[in-house]
């Protein structure tokens, strides 16, 4: 199993969204390297739901439904299907991230504008022990 973290403004669209539509389509992905994790992801796999902008905070657990397939908005990119699992007790912001010294090397710190991000287990594990 791997683990995940997509980030989206809210105000775009939200985890309250997903939540909503049960499953959607997570495409609109314009970066290689987000592109690239969005390959990877297997079905079953686990992904942190962020909130950018003025919220910064991970909001939700959502697992990979469906494995890449062309992005319906332009075939050259790719998608994936998620679902909703679970609503965070309380989310976990960016601060409380940069506080935690098993998340320093997390992608979310080092590489902020990515969209779509891998997490090590130790990195997810750590988020998940935050969430209680």
């Amino acid at each position: 199993m791997n683990y995940w973290l997509v980030k989206s403004e809210p105000s775009s669209y939200s985890w309250d969204d997903l939540v909503e539509k049960g499953e959607d389509v997570w495409d609109g992905v314009r970066n290689y390297q987000a592109r690239n994790f969005l390959r990877e992801m297997e079905k079953g796999d686990l992904v942190y739901f962020y909130h950018s902008g003025k919220e910064k905070a991970i909001v939700g657990l959502a697992e990979v439904s469906e494995e890449a397939f062309p992005d319906p908005k332009d075939s050259d990119w790719v998608a994936v299907k998620i679902r909703d699992k679970k609503k965070l007790k309380k989310p976990i912001t960016l601060s409380q991230i940069k506080s935690e010294d098993l998340l320093s090397e997390m992608l979310l710190i080092k590489q902020s504008r990515l969209s779509v991000m891998s997490l090590t287990k130790v990195e997810f594990d750590t988020i998940q022990k935050m969430c209680v």
